[in-house]
């Protein structure tokens, strides 16, 4: 132990602690500093960034042996309050930068460092800056970030008022489809917010801490497990095996397809007897303290029988592959699309056809903040469960039997969650910090590293495709024919609805009359496969975007205007034979046109041997649902001070479900003359919310957004007296009229048949991705200089929100296009080992541009937007590539010595 005095935020604390440990362990668990945030562990992200002696340092990798005596250390809570914000602080709000906030406090930090050392700086020199020092963010696309430093560089300077940065709301009071501030933004700019690990480090004293013993070989028989000398190690509570799990000891997958072939109870909670991926839990730690419980989980002894490990889909497709869950096969679910007539004589007669191979690969999620969540029973003797779930009625439904609990005896909780992207679509610890709390009876808390993070939590699943489409000489579709096959890892839960997901959407966006295909559901050995932004697009659009490009060389055509022949119009159907509720692609296009003459214009102007520019362009489609009949429940109450509250379940994993739901609700009851600041939202709790349905498929803003629009109508109308005024709380109470209102919607949508017909969406996204693209001829590496998308994503609810939405998607789809992998289980296991993309990477130039088409079903005209912006923008990058320099990528990423060996092959 060693002692340091050091000056923290303006006042002297003494520190007593281990040499060894870090200054974020330090700041966080001894002295209550939540605002600095943990993510990589490694020093790769920035956001435990902290400034010590004027220098910015990333407390994560900083053990207290280098902290010098007198230090002076300022972290988040020093540079400004929820009461007194910084002119960054400010900033932040008002571009939207904080949205998941998990990185706020890191970037905030970093930008205070760089406006002290240089007060007036470019935004090339801000980019820098944060290259320089590593600071990550995945949910903005940076570009708000660089727009936020640039203006709070103005008001330090004195030539910005800082009430500039503050929103007004306009003169008729509405809020809708402005840039009104999310409602939790002042609390995670302050580092105000808690997040699951901070939470976990204010829990109770007699809080267990949770370490894993897990798979590290990806297929094994499990012949024994010896905890004995486990046991014996200091500080240990309990180990728990899967004998210790009160009920099923599986989560379910909650199968709704009846041609699957599994029974989808395969998941254990605690592997029994087999190891079906890299990372399996077989055993569970509880201690007093991390290091006690992680150092005993170092001495459990599993006794494991390695078998074959098929780590892709061809693999265990191969004939000699054995079943990784015996009793049912690899293959277990199969999906058909049959639309319009057969397509062999089509494609005999046909002037032209194109094929093609295509593979978008298990991209990873990469949210700066790891897993992490805590179970306890409360006093009721309920199961308490918290998690950065964002299906929490779902997950409860999944987890539930395998824990031995009755579904009304079992609460979940979202805490606010440092993005998930989609990975907390399958319950990831739920169940492991319930049977712990349930087994130990004590409060038990579980957060992973990093690399646990990749490891153990699920990936976009894989697909291996072919496509051929069939044209006349003028470039009119006549027939699609499509055959692929997923990787969806070892567990089967969402992957017949995945599968189901390559037939609605490869193809889409054009009106092709004949089409026939299949896809199947294939099990693995490794990570499983999890919902992920787009779910199914990014790899379904990728081979109908690369091989309209392909179509067009072959006839000659320019790929816009291709696309432009072939767009939805009046009379086309998608691919399930269903009208499209709108028809702006043809406009949307047009919207495009000037700008990407010029594009081409300007790449062959800036061509020179050394570096080749190009253009690429896609169209993105996306639905907003669950198939067919999705339904979605919320409340609106009256409280006795004449506010209003309203409930509901919209999980918030960054998107921005607090200013979806503040947005919706305020619309309606406008009215009623309440301003927005006297709506209270109760969210994402279920024994005190309703069911909303999950926050995934770019359902929430339609689902949830029109059951909060009903209840809040009904709401209004209960106040309305007949002179068309409203009547206040007493005046409710006294015309005995309730003051709580339920509100319920069921989407007007037809579940798909055997042949993928039908009409699951009532509302769907659409999207026109340009990127501007230089290739290093030398190296191979692409850099993207611009991103355009024209987006129909209906009427704009929140514009802050939906362009920090549709940013942040952009430059996932870059990282999905040049670096974002997870094959190597060792390589891909750190943020920066799996391509996560920093500043430099993503262009400061993003053009969005909006065409607003009211959708029917939507609340207000809203549809969805988080996922339209990853549909397809990576098969405009590799587009753009072909155009370059003609290099024609077909199985993601696009790394330099892939597009390297395409040049030297020519």
């Amino acid at each position: 132990m060693i002692t340091r005095n050091i000056m923290l935020n303006g006042s002297n604390k003494v520190v007593i602690a281990s040499e060894n440990e870090t200054l974020a362990t330090i700041l966080r668990a001894q002295l209550g500093l939540t605002g600095t945030k943990v993510g990589c562990g490694q020093g790769q992200c920035g956001a435990c960034n902290v400034i010590m002696d004027g220098k910015l340092v990333r407390s994560c990798i900083t053990k207290l042996s280098r902290v010098a005596d007198g230090a002076t250390v300022t972290t988040i809570e020093g540079i400004g309050t929820p009461a007194g914000l910084h002119p960054l602080q400010l900033a932040w709000v008002a571009y939207g930068c904080a949205q998941c906030g998990f990185c706020s406090p890191g970037f905030i930090v970093s930008a205070k460092v760089l406006l002290d050392e240089n007060p007036d700086p470019t935004r090339d020199q801000v980019r820098e800056w944060f290259q320089k020092h590593r600071n990550v963010c995945r949910c903005t696309g940076y570009k708000p970030l660089v727009d936020a430093v640039m203006d709070a560089a103005k008001v330090l300077r004195g030539e910005m008022a800082a009430d500039e940065l503050n929103f007004k709301i306009p003169e008729d009071g509405r809020i809708w489809g402005t840039k009104y501030p999310r409602p939790t933004a002042i609390a995670k700019v302050t580092g105000t917010l808690d997040y699951g690990a901070d939470l976990g480090l204010k829990l109770p004293d007699d809080r267990l801490n949770m370490a894993l013993v897990q798979a590290t070989i990806s297929h094994a028989n499990i012949k024994g497990i010896d905890t004995s000398e486990a046991e014996k190690m200091p500080g240990v509570v309990k180990i728990i095996t899967h004998k210790d799990v009160p009920g099923k000891n599986r989560i379910t997958g909650l199968i709704t397809f009846p041609s699957n072939k599994g029974d989808g109870w395969e998941r254990p909670i605690l592997n029994d007897s087999k190891v079906f991926q890299y990372g399996d839990a077989i055993a569970i730690v509880c201690a007093d303290t991390e290091h006690h419980a992680k150092d005993a989980a170092a001495k459990v002894k599993v006794d494991l029988e390695p078998l074959p490990e098929y780590m892709s889909a061809p693999a265990a497709m191969a004939d000699d592959a054995i079943e990784i869950h015996p009793g049912t096969p690899n293959i277990y679910y199969i999906q058909k699309i049959a639309k319009g007539e057969e397509t062999a004589p089509i494609f005999d007669a046909a002037d032209v056809v194109v094929e093609d191979d295509f593979y978008v690969g298990r991209q990873p999620h990469l949210p700066i903040e790891p897993d992490v969540g805590f179970a306890y029973k409360n006093d009721d003797g309920k199961l308490v469960v918290h998690s950065k779930s964002i299906g929490l009625h779902l997950h409860a439904a999944m987890i539930a039997p395998g824990m031995g609990v009755e579904l009304e005896d079992l609460i979940m909780v979202q805490n606010p969650a440092g993005g998930t992207f989609g990975y907390k679509f399958s319950p990831t610890m739920e169940a492991l910090v319930g049977v712990a709390a349930l087994v130990t009876g004590r409060p038990c808390f579980l957060k992973y590293d990093y690399q646990q993070q990749q490891a153990y939590t699920g990936k976009r699943s894989p697909f291996f495709m072919n496509m051929r489409f069939a044209a006349d000489k003028d470039g009119k579709l006549l027939a699609m024919e499509t055959d692929y096959s997923v990787d969806h890892g070892p567990y089967s839960e969402f992957g017949d609805l995945l599968t189901l997901r390559g037939t609605q959407f490869m193809g889409a966006g054009y009106d092709i009359p004949n089409i026939r295909g299949e896809g199947r559901t294939v099990c693995t050995n490794h990570a499983w496969g999890s919902a992920f932004r787009g779910y199914g697009a990014p790899q379904s659009e990728f081979a109908s975007e690369v091989l309209m490009d392909e179509l067009a060389e072959k006839l000659g055509a320019d790929p816009l205007e291709l696309r432009y022949k072939n767009a939805y119009r009046e009379g086309s159907t998608t691919p399930t034979g269903q009208a499209p509720e709108v028809y702006s692609l043809p406009e949307m296009i047009d919207k495009l046109r000037p700008k990407y003459t010029a594009a081409l214009d300007k790449a062959k102007a800036e061509s020179t041997d050394a570096v080749k520019k190009g253009v690429g362009v896609s169209i993105g489609v996306y639905g907003c649902g669950l198939d067919g009949p999705d339904t979605s429940e919320a409340w609106a109450e009256l409280n006795k001070d004449n506010t209003v509250t309203i409930f509901n379940c919209w999980e918030d994993h960054g998107q921005g479900a607090d200013a979806g739901t503040l947005g919706v609700a305020y619309e309606a009851l406008r009215v009623t003359g309440i301003t927005p600041d006297r709506i209270r939202l109760v969210m994402n709790d279920t024994s005190k919310a309703p069911n909303s349905g999950p926050a995934g498929g770019s359902r929430s803003q339609v689902m949830a957004g029109q059951a909060t629009k009903n209840a809040a109508e009904a709401l209004a109308a209960g106040m309305k007296k007949p002179d068309g005024t409203y009547r206040d709380y007493a005046q409710m109470k006294a015309d005995d009229i309730p003051v709580h209102y339920v509100g319920k919607w069921t989407a007007p949508a037809r579940d798909c048949d055997a042949n993928s017909q039908g009409e699951p969406f009532s509302v769907y996204m659409y999207g026109v991705f340009m990127a501007e693209v230089a290739v290093d001829i030398a190296t191979g590496k692409t850099t993207v200089e611009k991103m355009t998308l024209v987006a129909d994503v209906g009427s704009v609810n929140n514009r802050l929100v939906v362009d920090g939405q549709l940013y942040g998607g952009l430059a996932q789809g870059i990282g999905l296009a040049l670096t974002e992998d997870y094959e190597d289980i060792k390589k891909h296991s750190t943020l920066a080992g799996a391509g996560v993309p920093y500043i430099k990477q993503i262009p400061d130039d993003m053009e969005l541009i909006y065409v607003e088409t009211p959708r029917k079903d939507g609340p207000f005209g809203a549809a969805g937007s988080g996922e339209l912006p990853l549909t397809s923008p990576h098969a405009a990058v590799i587009n753009g590539i072909y155009n370059a320099c003609g290099v024609r990528v077909t199985r993601l990423p696009a790394l330099p010595e892939k597009v390297l060996a395409g040049l030297q092959a020519k």
